[in-house]
């Protein structure tokens, strides 16, 4: 088996413009910079002829490229928990699609639809045992952000090994969007 999601890549700029961001909360456990990137599916554990069939629907996903920019740091959470803090990106419609093209391809190799809202983000902090009260200063503290336009020219097959030092990821496939 093997655990597979769908992302686009940062540069390292952006992801140490983010990474400037992962501090002042205790407790928090705070995203690499080498981990952070924008999840277009998760698609989760899958057998290696699952995984060739994933890549196969993934090469035929045609989208034109695209820029994007990061607008704002915010929270998942419930009940007022914050559970993961998160930079988001200003609505862009071109991601939208290209995120729509992903998951129609991966639902066609076999895939159950995906339940949940896409909201566009690069996870930053994932929160156990942070108050409410400390996760919401931190939030009022880091509002808007501005971020230099993304290109974003391809998309990324990354396979995920969760270790005890957490999650390593390894790039399996890349795959080109269409010229501007």
């Amino acid at each position: 088996m093997i655990r597979l999601f769908v992302a686009i890549q940062l540069p390292e700029t952006v992801r140490e413009r983010l990474a400037s961001l992962c501090t002042g909360v205790p407790g928090a456990r705070w995203t690499p910079a080498e981990n952070m990137h924008l999840t277009l599916r998760f698609i989760g554990e899958v057998g290696v002829a699952d995984a060739g069939d994933m890549d196969h629907a993934l090469t035929r996903v045609q989208a034109p490229g695209f820029t994007l920019a990061f607008n704002r740091v915010d929270s998942f959470g419930s009940k007022g928990k914050a559970r993961a803090i998160w930079a988001g990106v200003s609505s862009n419609p071109a991601l939208e699609h290209l995120h729509d093209k992903i998951e129609s391809a991966l639902v066609r190799a076999g895939l159950p639809p995906e339940g949940r809202k896409f909201v566009p983000h690069v996870t930053l902090a994932r929160l156990k045992s942070v108050t409410p009260a400390r996760a919401a200063d931190y939030l009022e503290g880091h509002g808007p952000i501005v971020s230099e336009p993304v290109a974003v020219r391809e998309f990324t097959l990354f396979s995920s090994f969760l270790a005890s030092s957490g999650a390593i990821h390894t790039v399996e496939a890349v795959y080109p969007l269409d010229g501007d």
